[in-house]
């Protein structure tokens, strides 16, 4: 995206870290789904709730 934006950042960063992290966790999630085949729904996963 062109231009500055010092009203949302004194710097005039647009910057992106919430939007691109919404899918860490869940993506987390799904691979140890896919690798043990218990499904997590609380965080943080642990050991102990695999078994």
């Amino acid at each position: 995206m062109d231009g500055e934006d010092r009203e949302a950042d004194p710097l005039g960063v647009k910057g992106l870290g919430e939007l691109v992290m919404i899918g860490v966790a869940p993506a987390i999630a799904n691979a140890v789904f896919n690798a043990t085949g218990r499904r997590v729904r609380e965080l943080p996963i642990t050991a102990e709730a695999l078994l």
